[in-house]
């Protein structure tokens, strides 16, 4: 997705498709209790960690839950300013991929309203190049050990409940961790192209080789033309068979992705459909991730393209 502080792409964004809001279910053996707390989360799979968390004490909307749109095309409106201005825990990315959160938030403050920016969690500094970070292993836990601590701040009374579920979540990742650590064992240094940085971060745990200049990555991020000798760099990538698979932003399609793609097809390279939202139904966070390697361990091992999770 798109940076939306720099006002042209905010501009942009205005003139793209309505918001799209839901309540995110949990499981109904842990259905939201009545007076259950508010809570929102700006991607989807924030909004699941919330859930996963929170379990039975809490009702979480996701802004952005999507898969099947580009949510580059954004567009605000009452009801999620009412969504925000009620909710008692936000859970954003930062690096100006959600910048219409940190408006919303203004524009209707609450004392008592926690919120967990993932950017200044994690540390990074603005110019982060790669505002992905739900890709990478070492976001989610740190995640989801913010949102145990927020929603103890605010319950008190079912601080060992959140303490337990955390404990949960953080057992549930394993097989993904398992899945990367076999991955790196089995394929050491392979090559990928990419057609945007969405899952660099959790290529680079797998150690693969991402192929693709970053520039070239960016520009297709950023709506920018790319160069044309980045062009032809990454069409000889497939041609030449320089890469093992390519790595496509099924959510956002353009002439030059969908060329990059043909151009992959023509050549019989495996494609690997990745998401900035995560795909439903069927999937949480953790059996999204581990999908992810599967597939890219499906294209690598037996050139299977997994152009649809």
């Amino acid at each position: 997705m798109r940076r939306t502080e720099p006002p042209l792409r905010l501009l942009a964004a205005a003139c793209g498709l309505a918001l799209i809001v839901g309540l995110w279910p949990v499981p109904a053996s842990a259905a939201p209790r009545r007076g259950a707390i508010l809570a929102v989360g700006a991607e989807s799979q924030y909004a699941n960690v919330i859930g996963q968390i929170g379990g039975r004490a809490v009702r979480v909307t996701a802004v952005l839950r999507n898969p099947n749109t580009d949510p580059h095309s954004f567009e605000s409106s009452p009801s999620v300013a009412r969504q925000i201005a009620s909710a008692r825990l936000i859970v954003q990315n930062g690096l100006g991929y959600d910048a219409f959160m940190n408006d919303i938030e203004r524009a209707t403050p609450s004392p008592g309203r926690r919120i967990v920016t993932v950017q200044r969690l994690l540390g990074l500094p603005d110019s982060t190049p790669n505002p992905h970070l739900w890709y990478s292993p070492r976001t989610m836990p740190a995640v989801a050990r913010a949102i145990e601590t927020a929603l103890a701040a605010i319950a008190p009374s079912e601080r060992q409940y959140f303490a337990a579920n955390l404990v949960r979540f953080e057992r549930s990742l394993g097989p993904w961790r398992r899945a990367i650590a076999s991955f790196r064992r089995a394929h050491r240094a392979i090559a990928v192209a990419v057609s945007e940085p969405v899952a660099d971060d959790l290529l680079n745990a797998l150690g693969v080789r991402i192929a693709t200049p970053f520039r070239l990555q960016a520009d297709l991020m950023n709506g920018v033309d790319p160069a044309p000798e980045d062009i032809a760099l990454q069409t000889n990538l497939f041609a030449q068979h320089r890469v093992r698979a390519f790595v496509y932003n099924a959510q956002v399609v353009d002439p030059v992705t969908a060329a990059f793609r043909a151009a992959a097809e023509r050549a019989h390279v495996p494609i690997v459909a990745v998401y900035e939202t995560m795909p439903e139904p069927g999937y949480d966070y953790q059996r999204w991730m581990l999908a992810e390697v599967r597939a890219l361990e499906r294209a690598v091992s037996a050139r299977r393209s997994t152009e649809r999770l």
